[in-house]
């Protein structure tokens, strides 16, 4: 009986918005859209582009060709970008005009553009470490950055940061 008053009371007091005052809106691209809010396109991209444009980095421009290259290559989104934090402070510091924010040559290697470095690093990383059994980030390190015992945890923290989901499959 109790419970009936609560319920009725409640029902009393709390406005009540009818079924039909919330409509489902779905498109082409079936985005989700809520009151005062819409979303487009790839969470993944718009979490990279937040965290670049945070550390203030000259790749946050590029978050969408990050994405765009690792689906391609199977490779975590992630992961080129955390290097780029480990290699260069995410771009910011690097010879003028090389667009190397991977350390690759000891930082010396040019590549002719963001986009052309995003794809190369994303390609190599694919071809000559992942699909030669460096699965891991620390089987990637052995090989990327011998014979640093910190260029793994760093990569790991970095991608940590970039967006907390578990780093808990392989790449």
């Amino acid at each position: 009986m109790t419970a009936i008053i609560v319920i009725s009371v409640l029902t009393a007091i709390l406005p009540v918005k009818p079924a039909m005052a919330y409509e489902v809106a779905s498109g082409s691209s079936a985005s989700l859209k809520t009151e005062g809010q819409k979303f487009d396109g790839d969470y993944r991209v718009t979490t990279l582009k937040r965290y670049l444009t945070g550390v203030g980095s000259p790749l946050a421009d590029y978050a969408e060709e990050f994405v765009n290259y690792a689906d391609e290559y199977g490779i975590d989104y992630r992961l080129v970008p955390a290097i780029s934090g480990v290699e260069s402070t995410f771009g910011k510091q690097i010879p003028v005009g090389s667009f190397n924010a991977y350390g690759w040559a000891g930082g010396e290697y040019r590549f002719t553009s963001w986009e052309m470095s995003i794809y190369e690093v994303t390609k190599t990383l694919k071809s000559n470490y992942i699909e030669k059994g460096a699965i891991t980030i620390d089987q990637i390190a052995k090989i990327y950055c011998p014979p640093s015992s910190t260029w793994a945890w760093k990569v790991k923290y970095f991608i940590g940061k970039i967006d907390p989901l578990p780093l808990n499959y392989d790449l």
